[in-house]
């Protein structure tokens, strides 16, 4: 191996990785607990034959899934970024998957050069608990107002200081995020008890998707009138804002860099 490092220059391979993360304590690798990240560092030591560290674009919960994380490797071996991608998930569990794999530029700042997220919160009202997705959802026995959600949803559509909806912050740490798009939309016919929430923006606080999705929850039931959201914002208190919705809704859909339309 030292050889190889002698012979060929270090790459940066992009991953998009898909996961399902009810069995994981988050992405971050946490001594004594099982992560998403531990599992794939692990994945790639082993078919590259050296320590190898997969770098996260996103911290997710403990809990939250994804369909398009992005990680990063950076190696000197020169196997094919595609053949990297396939090797790997060889070594991985069934509820890990990377996706695609493609060589980036010495340039590529993972987290740095990030100008889009996208999350996607689904909800089901129905009766009975949907078996076949209930890791993937939040099971909320009661009738929502989607309409009244969708009104509220605008509030938060643009610059605004997100504070409220921050479950713990770092010192001096900045609460202004941009959300481009907010949709609270019904399932329709063929599935009128499921609501899925997507929301899109330039970042996202601690636990800030899921206090908003608690939050519109609560005026979906009544609790507030969407017009209050102005006032939650204002407030600048967590205390303010609506509850935690569950983690197992949740699913980080993508990232997007500079350069990506």
């Amino acid at each position: 191996m030292d050889l190889v490092k002698s012979v060929f220059p270090e790459r940066k391979i992009k991953l998009v990785i898909a996961y399902d993360g009810t069995e994981y304590h988050g992405w971050q690798i946490q001594p004594g607990f099982r992560t998403v990240q531990s599992v794939l560092c692990e994945a790639a030591t082993a078919l590259l034959r050296c320590p190898t560290r997969v770098a996260g674009a996103s911290r997710t919960d403990a809990g939250v899934h994804a369909m398009g994380q992005v990680g990063l490797i950076k190696t000197t071996n020169p196997i094919l970024a595609e053949h990297l991608g396939l090797g790997i998930n060889e070594f991985l569990p069934r509820d890990v998957a990377v996706l695609s794999a493609k060589e980036v530029g010495p340039g590529f700042d993972l987290v740095g050069d990030v100008t889009r997220k996208a999350y996607r919160y689904t909800i089901y009202t129905g009766r009975f608990r949907p078996v076949r997705r209930i890791r993937f959802c939040w099971h909320y026995l009661s009738r929502l107002n989607v309409e009244a959600m969708q009104a509220a949803a605008q509030a938060f559509v643009g610059s605004r200081d997100f504070r409220s909806f921050a479950a713990a912050l770092e010192p001096g740490e900045n609460t202004v995020r941009t959300v481009s798009r907010f949709d609270v939309t019904p399932g329709g016919d063929e599935d009128p008890d499921t609501i899925v929430v997507d929301v899109e923006g330039d970042g996202f606080l601690h636990h800030m998707v899921r206090i908003l999705v608690g939050t519109l929850v609560d005026v979906g039931r009544g609790h507030w009138r969407p017009e209050e959201m102005n006032d939650i914002l204002a407030a600048r208190d967590r205390q303010a804002a609506g509850h935690l919705a569950p983690a197992g809704g949740l699913s980080l859909e993508w990232i997007r860099y500079k350069g990506q339309v």
